[in-house]
């Protein structure tokens, strides 16, 4: 069985944002960053209880994509047996 997969739209000046969400959400395998033409710029796979510096090469790239594109597509890869805590 295929894990859960989610798809998000959101522009560049969002993404940072949006993504440090999902990831506190804390139930993310892994992250896809596209740009509008479903081109892959970022897939990251994540375990649970990354934070911190384990992260700096992760956001250095999205800091620099951010500049490439105006709309992106994340899509996120859910572990269906983690707990989930929803971020405000």
């Amino acid at each position: 069985m295929n894990p859960p997969m989610e798809e998000i739209k959101v522009a560049s000046g969002k993404l940072k944002d949006t993504l440090k969400k999902i990831i506190r959400e804390g139930n993310v395998r892994r992250v896809i960053v596209r740009n509008a033409g479903g081109r892959t710029l970022i897939d990251m796979p994540l375990t649970a209880g990354v934070a911190g510096a384990v992260l700096l090469p992760f956001w250095m790239a999205v800091a620099g994509i951010v500049a490439l594109a105006k709309e992106f597509t994340i899509v996120i890869e859910r572990d269906p047996d983690a707990v989930v805590t929803r971020a405000e």
